[in-house]
């Protein structure tokens, strides 16, 4: 029987963690798994936490048959360890309520609850997220908008780069709109463009 797992479209190496790396997402195949993750109560903020594994299904299947928004599995030493989206601002999620530029790209991530919590691993979850996002050429800056309260986050973005342009009011929260471009990104990796 063939292996029907998305392929791996991204890995780098921590230095201290090992491999991560970054495969397509199977709405149904990976129902399941994701269902543990958005329904945690540590997953508060990604405002699931109601959903069955059917609801996350088709969540996870309009995301990804949509022309403007993927999903993506994050993997920790081979093992699923993260949810990554990313997505077209200027078509999803902020239309209307920010000025997009020419290569903007969004993104939501989601560490996995875990009981053997490791240091440093969500600094180095959003750093291969980073990464992952700015090997498209066309991608000049990342737009984020975490609900306000989610201050652990914010801090964690401000660690990548990440400036704050403002509180936005969406539908479903109020959020702080952040953006990073790839050169505030590298200055935090040490890298000069």
């Amino acid at each position: 029987m063939a292996d029907t797992t998305p392929a791996t479209v991204f890995t780098r190496t921590d230095r201290a963690l090992g491999e991560f790396a970054v495969r397509g997402l199977d709405p149904d195949a990976d129902a399941a798994l994701l269902h543990g993750w958005v329904t945690h109560p540590k997953s508060a903020f990604w405002m699931m936490q109601d959903a069955d594994v059917a609801e996350v299904a088709r969540e996870y299947r309009r995301i990804t048959e949509h022309p403007h928004h993927e999903a993506f599995i994050g993997l920790h030493r081979g093992s699923p360890a993260f949810l990554v989206e990313r997505y077209d601002p200027s078509q999803v999620e902020l239309v209307g309520l920010y000025d997009p530029l020419p290569g903007d790209v969004g993104m939501h991530f989601l560490c996995a609850p875990t009981d053997t919590p490791l240091h440093g691993f969500t600094r180095a979850v959003i750093t291969t997220v980073m990464e992952f996002l700015f090997t498209d050429p066309r991608a000049r800056r990342v737009v984020v908008e975490p609900d306000v309260r989610n201050t652990a986050v914010h801090a964690l973005n401000a660690a990548v780069g990440f400036e704050v342009v403002g509180p936005v009011r969406k539908p479903e929260k109020e959020a702080l709109l952040s953006t990073c471009t790839r050169e505030q990104f590298q200055a935090t990796r040490g890298v000069t463009a």
